[in-house]
């Protein structure tokens, strides 16, 4: 009985892999499988070493699977082309492909990445942002740094997708996509989700001491320079937006614990207010309907602010 357990689990296991990496030759990457899993199967049922035809085929299946490395030369989605990195000089991080697109709709936009130097003495806050779109347990998470006299700089992992290809939470735990780390300005990243692809983004004022915010933003700029240097694979579970940041965020509490919201996003928010991390009065209930932005984004005028206008 284990080993017809063992048998179907790593079947599955492998077509959902195969599945993943070989689109363009689905039926005949099965067909293969199947024929490797009959062969086990008659080993088992025939001269009784299927255990031994079984680990074989575990082996051969993990290492092809492990063998598979992330990549810097593929062809790229425009918004992921590039990862940001950086240069830390006293208090002056200078930022380079930082992006500032601008959204005509939810896939077309004016192209554009620049660089930028911020002084670490003038930052004046940190904001979670939180994008969901269906179901509210299931969120994008954003972290903006807010500077005195300047536009914040926001920080979104995601996927680095190649043209043409879309999300896809099994894909992402069978190593479709590479990790990504952007940095865009926040008329860019924030207002696309909030208006163009009208998803519903909330704001969140974060409680970190001045060292703190500094300590997470110096670890976004740590990300994405070892990026640049090693890329990593996207996990749909272990290396997402959630789960980097909060790797992230255990140089604040190295005794972090782990929790719910690491597969559930949109749960984010009452385990960092259980933690005492959001900033405000009120209830949990109440700090979330305060932070709710997208219906004030939709109604901004041309011309104004908008990490301003979000704000008021």
């Amino acid at each position: 009985m284990v080993f017809w357990l063992v048998l179907i689990l790593v079947t599955v296991w492998a077509a959902a892999a195969l599945w993943v990496q070989f689109p363009e030759a689905r039926p005949v990457a099965l067909a293969v499988l199947g024929l490797a899993v009959l062969l086990v199967a008659w080993a088992r049922l025939g001269p009784g070493w299927g255990w031994s035809g079984l680990a074989v085929l575990m082996l051969v299946l993990s290492g092809w699977f492990f063998s598979l490395q992330p990549r810097q030369d593929r062809d790229w989605a425009p918004d992921v082309a590039r990862i940001v990195k950086g240069r830390v000089d006293g208090d002056l991080v200078h930022l380079e492909n930082i992006r500032a697109f601008r959204w005509k709709s939810a896939i077309e936009a004016d192209e554009a990445w620049t660089s930028r130097t911020v002084d670490l003495s003038r930052l004046d806050g940190a904001d979670m942002i939180t994008s969901s779109w269906g179901n509210p347990k299931i969120a994008h998470l954003l972290v903006s740094f807010r500077f005195q006299g300047e536009e914040p700089v926001t920080f979104s992992v995601e996927i680095r997708r190649e043209k043409g290809e879309a999300f896809s939470a099994l894909g992402g735990f069978f190593r479709q996509f590479e990790l990504s780390l952007i940095a865009a300005d926040e008329a860019d990243i924030v207002q696309w989700r909030a208006v163009p692809r009208e998803e519903e983004v909330h704001l969140y004022p974060l409680s970190l001491t001045r060292d703190q915010q500094i300590a997470v933003f110096l670890s976004f700029l740590q990300l994405g320079n070892d990026l640049n240097e090693q890329p990593a694979w996207y996990n749909t579970v272990t290396a997402n937006c959630v789960s980097v940041v909060w790797k992230l965020a255990k140089v604040l509490s190295p005794d972090l614990p782990l929790d719910l919201s690491l597969v559930l996003p949109g749960k984010l928010p009452e385990f960092l207010d259980r933690l005492g991390a959001l900033s405000g009065p009120g209830t949990i209930a109440e700090k979330r309907a305060r932070s709710l932005i997208s219906p004030r984004a939709r109604e901004m005028p041309p011309g104004a602010d908008f990490s301003a206008w979000i704000r008021q």
